[in-house]
């Protein structure tokens, strides 16, 4: 098999040069592995659904960066198998944004956050139990469906991470590195994110966004009195997974214009 490494810009002519790819995942692939065993579901996916036979090429990848491009061998509608012959790693985006937001009250809604999210660029989600949150559990399992979807939909290497819930108050414990942002609609004095992400020179954010009733007062001077800047998105008040989509857009804008 051969390796071959490459950059983000290399990646998006590839890409750019393959819009009718379909991407696969497989994430127990590594730079060792010479074959992939497809499920029945996929197997049939790929066989009846796409057409494909033998020696068509399938590009997979393990959502840790890597690209393998493979032949089929064996093109059984219950268990299609390829042999790969060639693995291209790419670096992560300049940035890694971690937003520990609250969960909708509508799953929905929250499931769209996710979609939207892996496909603007977000490196990881925390779930974010709060004072004032309408849903305190989560369904992981599907949430990871989704991601994975969004994630092979907008040809991306890199599977965001999608932590446990967890309380407020245990989530401030944890010793996070870069800078830290705190999304409220409290009347106080708040800074405009982007011109906050512009003039950092800082590559880890951490952005914490409330649930439809926000965080409680006790929450927020929590977390003022342990460094985060106070943040707003804009003029307007935002429902919960439209300002998570906010922030991650944002992020991905100010690192574009830093190029």
């Amino acid at each position: 098999m051969k390796l071959i490494g490459f950059t983000l810009k290399s990646m998006s002519f590839i890409l750019s040069k393959n819009s009718k790819m379909q991407l696969f995942y497989n994430g127990l692939l590594n730079e060792n592995s010479t074959e992939i065993f497809f499920d029945k579901e996929e197997s049939n996916h790929i066989i009846k659904s796409l057409r494909k036979k033998i020696g068509d090429i399938l590009y997979i990848t393990n959502g840790k960066g890597s690209l393998f491009e493979a032949t089929i061998f064996s093109d059984n509608v219950k268990n299609c198998i390829a042999q790969i012959i060639s693995c291209k790693n790419y670096p992560l985006q300049p940035y890694y944004l971690h937003i520990a937001i609250a969960p909708t009250k509508m799953n929905d809604r929250f499931e769209w956050f996710l979609e939207k999210a892996t496909e603007i660029g977000i490196s990881e989600i925390t779930p974010l139990i709060t004072e004032h949150s309408e849903r305190k559990t989560i369904n992981k399992e599907r949430f990871e469906r989704i991601i994975l979807s969004a994630m092979k939909q907008s040809l991306q290497v890199h599977k965001p991470i999608l932590n446990d819930a967890i309380s407020f108050v245990n989530f401030v414990k944890k010793d996070i590195k870069g800078i830290k942002f705190i999304a409220h609609c409290q009347k106080e004095d708040k800074r405009i994110l982007q011109k906050e992400l512009y003039k950092n020179n800082v590559n880890k954010i951490l952005i914490l966004i409330g649930p439809e009733g926000d965080f409680s007062e006790k929450e927020i001077q929590k977390t003022l009195d342990m460094g985060f800047v106070p943040v707003s998105f804009g003029e307007h008040r935002l429902r919960t997974e439209t300002a998570g989509i906010v922030a991650c857009n944002a992020v991905s804008d100010i690192f574009l214009l830093k190029k």
